[in-house]
């Protein structure tokens, strides 16, 4: 029986060690840290025969070596044991790749870009499914990817059903959006995965090649891990470069100024309309309406009203475009896409909004982890707002980011292990309304008091930072933060009838 090693414990590393065991595969899972979380994962692993190893690296010695190794996105590819293996002949592969040597006979879209790529997907998988298609939205956003491997079954030989059952019928990404939210029931069969994917996925897939790609932007992040921009750009470029049909931002600054000479058989966007289109083929926005123009030579079509789709920002519009131009080339009807848009709220922790609390709202824009995503959820709300910031912070260029505070936010509040770095680059250019938090528990009635002060009818949480320092990942600081939104309000409507119902002196 062959050898397989999966490294790193989370839902994609477990996904890829049942995937490997239902192939026929020896599978031994490692993971560095410990807890009695992943204690208890250990037993019910090891009831399906699947070893795990916790609180160790994978060590390549003696002579039962593994033949493939598979790696979940957060391991780095670059880690000395990886760079050893590969130099010993052993396969090494993302969770990314194993999915779809196991799905490549269906059409894939694969979404990628610094930033867009979660609203993007979800909406792309939000349209598909309006059209009656079995599309789940995996990788990056719901699904892990092998999860969708593993509860597809297959036709084998003779027309036996092979794979395990997994979820069964069909997929739900219904978790994906904001609360009260549901998308259409989708076929039986498997139709198209719907992947969101990140640099670290595309590093470490070989020979993933998606029949549409999509690219929402491009700005520097991630650069503690890819070094350069150079090597970053090049990692995002090979999933478009191997996909056949190609979907561009055409608004994004980076990818326009490459236009057609390095990518001549693009699809384009643009929301500035048919005259900023880069290429004679492609999707723009003229009076309200998403146009496609398919060739050359062919006449404009209007697809849907921009009105349709109910989230704030430019960069939404930006979104629409793209996931409309996915679904007129994979060829769903106007219909379909109308509903879909009509009905998407948007994603959990993108511009999420929470509850109004005396007139103010309180957004949820966790996934905001870099300078220019938050740039563009503080240009997105109505200002002036008071900004929640902070976290762990990343490289790049806040340039931009702190001037919208300069115009838009009326005072920030600052957590995490950023906040001393921060509150020095707030005043290096001239910015003194901010006050150092530290926690979200802290944050939350501070702002809601500043809010009142200051007549902000915003508040948002858009942190421009990783979430490492303080939690798990973005979705749990997001979480965090909503419900911390809801209990105030909550305790302050109780307050406020408590008063009310008192008798008077």
């Amino acid at each position: 029986m062959p050898r397989a090693t999966v490294i790193g414990l989370g839902k994609s590393g477990v996904a890829a060690a049942r995937l490997l065991k239902r192939e026929g595969w020896e599978v031994e899972l490692s993971d560095c840290n410990t807890s009695e979380t992943l204690l208890q994962q250990q037993q019910e692993l090891a009831a399906e025969q699947i070893t795990v190893k916790l609180g160790q690296s994978l060590e390549l010695n003696g002579a039962n070596l593994p033949q493939l190794i598979v790696v979940s996105p957060g391991v780095p590819w670059d880690i000395p044991v990886l760079v050893e293996a590969r130099q010993l002949g052993i396969e090494t592969i993302g969770e990314m790749e194993l999915a779809w040597r196991n799905l490549r006979s269906l059409p894939w879209v694969g979404i990628t870009g610094t930033n867009g790529k979660t609203t993007t997907t979800a909406l792309i998988a939000a349209i598909f499914q309006a059209a009656k298609l079995n599309a789940p939205a995996c990788g990056n956003i719901g699904y892990a990817a092998c999860e969708v491997a593993l509860s597809w079954r297959r036709r084998g030989a003779g027309g036996r059903e092979q794979g395990a059952g997994g979820a069964g019928g069909a997929f739900d990404n219904s978790s994906l959006l904001t609360p009260n939210s549901s998308l259409l029931t989708p076929h039986s069969s498997l139709d198209w995965v719907i992947a969101e994917i990140s640099s670290y996925q595309v590093e470490s897939s070989s020979t993933l090649a998606p029949r549409i790609g999509v690219w929402t932007t491009f700005t520097p992040d991630h650069l503690s891990r890819h070094q350069t921009l150079e090597n970053y750009y090049n990692i995002k470029a090979k999933l478009l470069r191997q996909s056949e049909l190609q979907v561009f931002n055409g608004d994004d600054a980076y990818l326009s100024k490459l236009g057609l000479s390095a990518w001549p058989d693009a699809y384009w966007t643009s929301m500035r309309g048919k005259d900023f289109l880069i290429s004679e083929k492609g999707f723009y926005i003229e009076d309200g309406w998403v146009v496609e123009k398919l060739s050359a030579t062919s006449a404009p079509e209007p697809i849907v009203k921009v009105s349709t789709l109910r989230m704030v920002g430019e960069h939404n519009q930006q979104n629409l475009l793209m996931a409309v131009a996915t679904a007129r080339l994979a060829g769903i009807n106007r219909d379909a896409i109308t509903l879909a848009i009509r009905e998407f709220p948007g994603v959990a922790h993108r511009l999420e909004h929470i509850c109004t609390w005396e007139g103010i709202d309180f957004i949820n824009d966790s996934k905001a982890t870099n300078y220019d995503a938050a740039e563009v959820g503080l240009a997105s709300v109505k200002s002036p707002a008071i900004l929640i910031a902070g976290g762990e912070a990343k490289a790049g260029n806040d340039t931009a980011w702190l001037a919208k505070i300069h115009s838009q936010a009326a005072a920030v509040l600052l957590i995490g292990s950023a906040a001393p770095a921060f509150a020095k680059r707030l005043q290096e250019v001239g910015y003194y309304y901010y006050h150092i938090v530290e926690t979200m528990e802290r944050a939350v009635p501070k702002a809601a008091e500043l809010a009142k002060e200051y007549e902000a009818p915003v508040v948002l949480l858009s942190p421009a930072c990783a979430s490492f320092d303080q939690y798990p990942n973005f979705e749990v600081r997001g979480d965090r933060f909503r419900q911390l939104c809801l209990d105030w309000a909550k305790a302050e409507k109780l307050q406020y009838n408590s008063i009310l119902s008192s008798p008077l002196p």
